[in-house]
């Protein structure tokens, strides 16, 4: 399954936004700097296109997605004929890798994708181990026990019942989408219109 193994930190400092779910002291001191050996000089107006296209990677990578199956999602959206930015947040928030991570069952959407993988994640009681698998409405996702030995996640998944976004419900460690998730109420520093806009031309 292709994805990225680079250094995460560099995106991090290549879109100028916090993209990894995390805040290092290291990052934040260099977050505002590009990367590369010339990161410090002055940058240059950025051209409309450019705009567009540092939205497009820095929603891309905070998904953890290569461009191959982020455009397919995009084109997807594009063919609804409801809201396309709308229907692209769907898309993406429904993502089994992404549920299992606002479910606070994992501190990042890389250790919710490998959760995912490793077969450590039930839908329905059935075990799915494909991390684009797009949960349904009703739908209920848990976690294996075995994770749940491991004493420091154990802790994080307790103290992150009460961070749930709008449209989560969870009980434990099974957890479900109650209804289709709203832009407004994503944090993802992204402009979606921008993104749409790229892929547009």
């Amino acid at each position: 399954m292709a994805r990225y193994t680079g250094p995460k930190h560099r995106l991090a400092r290549r879109e100028g936004v916090n993209i990894l779910e995390k805040m290092t002291g290291s990052l934040e001191r260099r977050l505002l700097t590009p990367p590369g050996a010339h990161g410090a000089k002055r940058r240059r107006k950025v051209s409309e296109y450019g705009m567009q296209l540092r939205e497009k990677q820095q929603l891309k990578r905070s998904y953890g997605l290569l461009e191959k199956q982020f455009r397919k999602y995009v084109e997807m959206a594009q063919k609804s004929r409801q809201s396309t930015d709308e229907i692209l947040v769907q898309l993406l928030e429904s993502r089994l890798d992404n549920v299992v991570y606002r479910l606070g069952f994992a501190k990042s959407r890389n250790m919710a994708r490998q959760f995912v993988t490793h077969g450590h994640v039930v839908i329905n009681d059935k075990k799915v181990s494909i991390p684009s698998y797009q949960v349904k409405i009703g739908e209920t996702v848990g976690i294996s026990p075995k994770l749940m030995e491991n004493a420091d996640l154990k802790l994080f998944v307790e103290n992150s019942a009460s961070n749930l976004l709008p449209y989560l419900e969870r009980k434990a460690t099974f957890g479900q989408l109650t209804r289709k998730p709203e832009k407004e109420e994503i944090p993802n520093p992204a402009d979606y219109q921008l993104v749409i806009e790229f892929y547009s031309r």
